[in-house]
């Protein structure tokens, strides 16, 4: 009889643990919301690559800008200029050359809910046609 109540309240307490560890704490979900945001170019960052031997920044970018670290050793910065203006810069990193990203002004995220964003534009793209006429024209004849 104690036994089987021992595993009970065992078997009750690693299904808390498990629901709780599932859970994620007010800090993440309101990072992944900044992150969310900055890459929808919401937020305002300084992005600053410094060579850390002689102390010299290499490159500073400030803006309405997004960045991707994903691949090794090189980062995008992607930047919003305009309404529908962009501009992209890719930097290689190296053993003295790295950066930060600052954040300029406090952005007010939710820390109860997940932000989702639908862009339908993204399903149905914008489709580019290169060539001429004539040359399918020709294909078609032959």
């Amino acid at each position: 009889m104690k036994a089987s109540r021992f595993f009970g309240a065992l078997a009750l307490s690693v299904a808390a643990m498990a629901c709780l560890s599932g859970c994620d704490s007010d800090a993440r979900v309101a990072s992944r919301n900044l992150s969310q945001a900055a890459d929808n170019f919401e937020v305002s960052r300084r992005v600053v690559f410094y060579n850390g031997i002689t102390g010299d920044y290499v490159l500073s970018l400030e803006g309405r800008c997004s960045f991707d670290a994903s691949v090794a050793r090189k980062v995008d910065v992607t930047c919003k200029v305009g309404p529908k203006e962009f501009k992209k810069h890719s930097l290689g990193l190296s053993d003295n050359v790295t950066y930060f990203s600052e954040q300029l002004n406090p952005v007010d995220v939710s820390v109860y809910h997940y932000r989702v964003i639908f862009k339908p534009q993204v399903i149905l793209p914008d489709i580019d046609f290169k060539g001429s006429a004539t040359a399918v024209g020709d294909a078609l004849v032959k």
